[in-house]
């Protein structure tokens, strides 16, 4: 499985596309281009794009059976991200407590 950087999977999941692809296969399962693609106005081509690029980051995982190639969310390729957040979240709220702390 791929390792992303923090910076890879915000950048792979600031396109409204991208983010609304992985909401759509966030409910487990599996899903194929076809189907993904049934339920937006996007070519195949194009949905197939995007899924690369969260496959690329590490948030999809492909199975090919036959044809068709299926995508499955990869929940756990966000920790990395998450922890980068609440890093952030924290150090920000530290910076808040000390200006808070500066005022009295």
């Amino acid at each position: 499985m791929p390792s992303s950087s923090p910076a890879d999977i915000f950048a792979a999941l600031g396109d409204p596309t991208r983010l609304a692809l992985l909401v759509a296969l966030r409910s487990g399962g599996t899903r194929s281009i076809a189907r993904l693609a049934a339920t937006s106005a996007m070519t195949r081509q194009a949905v197939t794009k995007h899924l690369k690029i969260l496959e690329r980051v590490g948030l999809l995982r492909v199975e090919r059976s036959g044809r068709e190639t299926h995508f499955i969310y990869r929940p756990e390729a966000l920790d990395g991200a998450r922890a980068y957040l609440d890093a952030i979240g924290g150090r920000w709220s530290d910076v808040g407590s000390a200006v808070r702390s500066a005022r009295v």
